[in-house]
């Protein structure tokens, strides 16, 4: 019988500090030296391409954004500082006034009354849109497939379609003589609403152009809130319905704690909309009757265009840009505290 016998391989009696010497001396070898180069490479961070690389993704979208908005506001801007009425513009005169347009608008009580009117305006369709909008949210994460796919169908569409062509329906709507707001309306018994002019009155034009844009904004919070309420876990609404907890201590104490981020980016979002609102409230009835139903875009637009008056429709855009500047600033003073608390 043969017998195979086995090499065994003993430690090595070197010592540590001699295998440790023996490896720095073959890092002057062609490998050690390249392994040498990769850890000091990789010890400095990423290299100038990786580090440019964002900005050089970001440089078309900028230069897009420079051409199309940069331009046009720095051409308000400087015509705010001009008298450019009809005569200027058709004898290609450049007539500089400093601040006149600017004095003449902060000391004028009819701008201040439409800043006040813009702002109320903007602060009732905010909370209608955002209340609105969170209950159907909620709706659609309680309904089934097929009702939840019906009901998104109609927001879609109620979202998707052009302004203008909302705002004609909504005028056809409540038209006086052939309106169905009307004719229902007289069906049900208010037969003094048979033929009533819904733009003949301040606050009549302004409900019919806020049920106009709430109508329109609803989709958005409600699509937003309905994705948010998906990354809340379903153990929270278990555990507060073990609690004891109804719907209305499930939404403050469990949806509203972690959707606050997004509470606050769509309100500040629809702020922002519903400040620079213009079609719905111009093609209604222009901002009338008897100027009372301007807000500060079409104040601008009429005192300009239609007035003739550009640099002053140019001092009270660049107002009403510097109102939202002060609010964008607000608002990122508010993430950034949050963030912090993070």
């Amino acid at each position: 019988m043969a017998v195979h016998s086995e090499r065994v391989q003993t430690p090595s009696p070197e010592s540590g500090d001699e295998v440790v010497a023996k490896e720095v001396s073959g890092a002057g070898n062609g490998g050690g030296g390249h392994a040498a180069s990769k850890r000091t490479r990789s010890a400095g961070g990423p290299g100038l391409g990786a580090r440019f690389a964002p900005y050089a993704l970001l440089l078309p979208a900028t230069v897009a954004t420079i051409a199309l908005l940069g331009w046009p506001l720095v051409k308000i801007f400087l015509l705010s500082f001009q008298n450019l009425n009809r005569r200027q513009l058709v004898m290609h005169l450049t007539e500089w006034t400093g601040f006149d347009n600017y004095k003449e608008q902060l000391s004028d009580p009819e701008f201040w009354a439409v800043t006040g009117r813009t702002i109320a305006f903007t602060a009732v369709n905010v909370v209608l849109i955002m209340v609105a909008g969170t209950l159907v949210g909620l709706l659609l994460n309680t309904l089934g497939k097929k009702m939840r796919f019906a009901l998104s169908i109609a927001l879609v569409l109620a979202w998707a379609m052009p302004i203008v062509a909302a705002t004609t329906v909504y005028t056809w709507l409540f038209d006086s003589q052939y309106g169905v707001v009307n004719w229902m309306l007289d069906k049900a018994g208010w037969h003094s609403m048979a033929g009533y002019n819904w733009t003949s009155d301040e606050y009549t034009t302004f409900f019919v152009i806020i049920l106009l844009i709430v109508w329109m904004s609803i989709p958005f919070v409600a699509f937003n809130m309905y994705a948010a309420l998906t990354t809340i876990p379903k153990e929270l609404y278990e555990a507060a319905r073990m609690d004891g907890a109804g719907s209305s201590k499930i939404f403050s104490l469990v949806i509203f704690p972690n959707l606050k981020p997004f509470f606050l980016a769509t309100t500040f979002l629809e702020i922002i909309w519903v400040f620079k609102c213009f079609t719905q409230v111009y093609a209604i009835n222009a901002g009338g009757p008897d100027k009372l139903t301007r807000t500060l875009p079409v104040h601008a637009f009429l005192e300009g265009s239609s007035g003739q008056h550009y640099g002053v429709g140019s001092a009270i855009a660049v107002l009403t840009i510097l109102m939202l500047v002060v609010l964008m600033a607000y608002y990122f003073r508010i993430l950034i505290k949050q963030e912090d608390e993070l």
